[in-house]
């Protein structure tokens, strides 16, 4: 199986640093998996002190073996600093561990419950409580068990559970029933969501709860899919040398996941070593980029330069993009897939090189570079660039 991981995180309102902290870090080649949760006490740079401390110290912890929970919470609560307000030290934290066999360990304290998913159903499960001597007023839950391929584990802070919290509608806030309800339709729906798409559905359905639009509270969302490895293929640019069109075409057409082509002049080479045909789809204009085209056995095609940068754009905002133009559809394709595999041709277009044009509309490889560059660090794929 392959460990899906994706988090979604919006700051309280007015607040330009969020209260909530989420760190991970993934070990044996991906084959294990450690994420932390946490919130601190209040917003701002106050909760954000409070929860990066725990976040990291739960991060060295869990990352031992062997891990003694009660000790690691006794030492975090304990080294955090006192809320010169409130006279009090306190950060929650949620700790996963897990790994490709889909052994699950869970340890939460303050945080709303983990939810467990098998397919559309939410499991309920049983965990052990634990309290500390030295800290009897905080209790950690935790629980151990097994996830098969399938199945996701999504945890929060409660500005999700809370939002909208004394609202008419609702008055307690968004309660577990409501939104287990909720994840559940969505993957009705798409049953192949992935875990970063999920949580940013589920942060703004959260968002959409509060009145006018408005957290009172630091939301921050994370999920953890197993699954099969996804694969995708974006071919961009002719070959240096036009003898080698034909490679090019053999390779994207030979490739078992997503094929992507960007540029017209990329299509039309595919097209014609395939002996396949590409058309323009006129009910794809939108005034955005240019619309998309169709071709055989291909998943999606753009243009190229236009579309490519617009969809750097779409990936650097992290807040999802629309899917009624052709730069939306790649940054869906982009998302959905574990590892990207770029074929990128060498042979220079001069169209892109008159100095007069903005900067954006750098060279071919200069693009694609910062598009697998926001790739890795902020959506913490897996990247490789093959130049031909």
């Amino acid at each position: 199986m392959f460990i899906d991981l994706g988090f979604a995180q919006r700051c309280k309102h007015g607040e330009n640093i969020c209260g909530d902290a989420f760190k991970f870090v993934k070990t044996g080649e991906g084959s294990c998996l450690v994420a932390v949760l946490s919130d601190g006490l209040g917003s701002g740079v106050k909760a954000n002190i409070l929860s990066s401390m725990t976040s990291v110290m739960a991060m060295k912890f869990a990352c031992q073996k062997p891990f003694s929970v009660l000790r690691a919470a006794e030492t975090m609560m304990s080294a955090l600093p006192i809320c010169s307000v409130r006279k009090i030290s306190y950060a929650t934290f949620t700790i996963l561990n897990a790994s490709v066999s889909g052994e699950i360990r869970v340890i939460e304290m303050g945080n709303p419950p983990f939810l467990y998913f098998q397919g559309l159903a939410h499991q309920v499960l049983a965990g052990e409580e634990l309290t500390s001597p030295r800290w009897q007023d905080r209790t950690m839950k935790q629980y151990t068990f097994q996830a098969e391929e399938g199945d996701r584990i999504l945890f929060f802070s409660d500005g999700i559970s809370q939002a909208g919290l004394g609202t008419v509608a609702y008055p307690l806030g968004w309660t577990e029933p409501d939104y287990c309800r909720y994840l559940s339709e969505v993957l009705e729906q798409q049953p192949d969501i992935s875990s970063q798409q999920l949580c940013q559905l589920l942060t703004r359905q959260a968002l959409s709860k509060e009145s006018g639009g408005i957290n009172l509270d630091d939301m921050t969302c994370a999920c953890v899919y197993f699954r099969q490895r996804r694969e995708m293929l974006l071919f961009t640019g002719p070959p240096y040398d036009a003898r080698r069109d034909g490679e090019c075409a053999a390779y994207l057409a030979a490739f078992p996941g997503d094929k992507v082509i960007s540029g017209g002049t990329s299509a039309d080479i595919v097209a014609r070593e395939l002996g396949r045909e590409v058309n323009t789809d006129l009910q794809d204009i939108n005034g955005v980029v240019p619309p998309q085209a169709n071709m055989a056995g291909i998943d999606l095609v753009t243009e190229g330069v236009f579309t490519l940068t617009r969809a750097i754009a779409y990936l650097e905002n992290f807040a999802g993009a629309p899917a009624d133009n052709a730069a939306g559809r790649l940054v869906e394709i982009l998302l959905r897939n574990d590892a990207i595999h770029f074929l990128v041709g060498t042979r220079v277009n001069e169209a892109h090189q008159d100095p007069n044009l903005p900067q954006e509309l750098d060279i071919r490889r200069n693009i694609v570079g910062k598009l697998a560059e926001v790739l890795r660090n902020k959506y913490y794929k897996e990247v490789d660039i093959k130049y031909i």
